[in-house]
């Protein structure tokens, strides 16, 4: 596993190889992210992971600044697995020649979901993989589904711009039914018991939706349902059709989109 601390040495590294699978994160590296290297192994010659904290996809400082970040263990964890040919540390400036906001505008349909309550999120996502993207020229990009409106944008965006083939990956889950996400880590254990808690009930609620005559009433009874049960405050509780996440009526072709805060951590999930 070769370490690459700046655009020059990734360009030289990389220049052999026209296969390359890449893994763009954010550190806090977990079993969901190496389902997504096993993944890049199996149908690439190299694997290339990044990690970089992309300042540009936070629309709240305190977030960024509290983001869980441990380069030493994420490289132990990394150092581990058989396979991984290199990782890619680029520097703010390796990246960006600035901090200005990006030039990439989503349009006006897309702003749902995360969209709608993290502006300039999305914007700040696909400059970072549009110039990820260009740097490394990777043949596919392995993005897991739990991001999953994150996963359809970049797709669109990558695959009409690039050569490059963006594949969603299943979505990693613990025992008690909690997609595994980087900032589970700044949860205690029994943060970490209710989270589980909230995914069991949605995965019931999955269940029994298609007995509901108003859907998106029952959704935001079953919204209030759970914010008193376990002090949660949800910011969207929808069900969506999976190719274009318009609201649906049916469960068929569709899924159940969450966002809450838990203790001032924000997660997101989809059923």
């Amino acid at each position: 596993m070769k370490i690459l601390l700046n655009n020059q040495t990734l360009i030289h590294k990389l220049r052999p190889f026209n296969d390359v699978g890449f893994v763009p994160t954010m550190g806090g590296i977990h079993e969901g992210h190496i389902s997504l290297i096993n993944r890049s192994k199996k149908v690439c010659k190299k694997t290339i992971v990044s990690i970089f904290i992309n300042p540009k996809q936070f629309n709240n400082k305190k977030d960024f600044i509290s983001y869980p970040a441990n380069i030493k263990k994420d490289l132990s964890i990394l150092k581990k697995i058989k396979g991984v040919n290199f990782v890619f540390i680029p520097k703010f400036k390796d990246i960006y020649d600035s901090y200005k906001p990006s030039k990439i505008k989503i349009n006006r349909k897309s702003k749902i979901l995360c969209a709608k309550y993290r502006k300039g999120h999305f914007e700040g996502v696909l400059d970072v993989m549009d110039r990820l993207t260009n740097l490394i020229k990777p043949s596919k990009i392995f993005m897991g589904k739990k991001d999953y409106q994150q996963l359809l944008l970049v797709k669109n965006f990558v695959e009409k711009k690039y050569k490059t083939k963006v594949i969603g990956c299943k979505t990693i889950r613990d025992k008690n039914k909690l997609a595994l996400s980087s900032r589970n880590y700044l949860f205690n254990t029994n943060d970490l018991i209710i989270a589980g808690k909230v995914s069991k009930k949605i995965f019931a609620l999955k269940k029994s939706i298609n007995n509901q005559k108003n859907i998106t009433k029952f959704l935001l009874n079953e919204k209030n349902k759970l914010q008193k049960m376990f002090n949660i405050n949800i910011e969207y509780l929808e069900l969506r059709d999976k190719k274009t996440l318009l609201i649906s009526k049916k469960i068929s072709k569709s899924k159940i989109f969450i966002s809450y805060y838990l203790n001032d951590v924000r997660l997101i999930d989809n059923f």
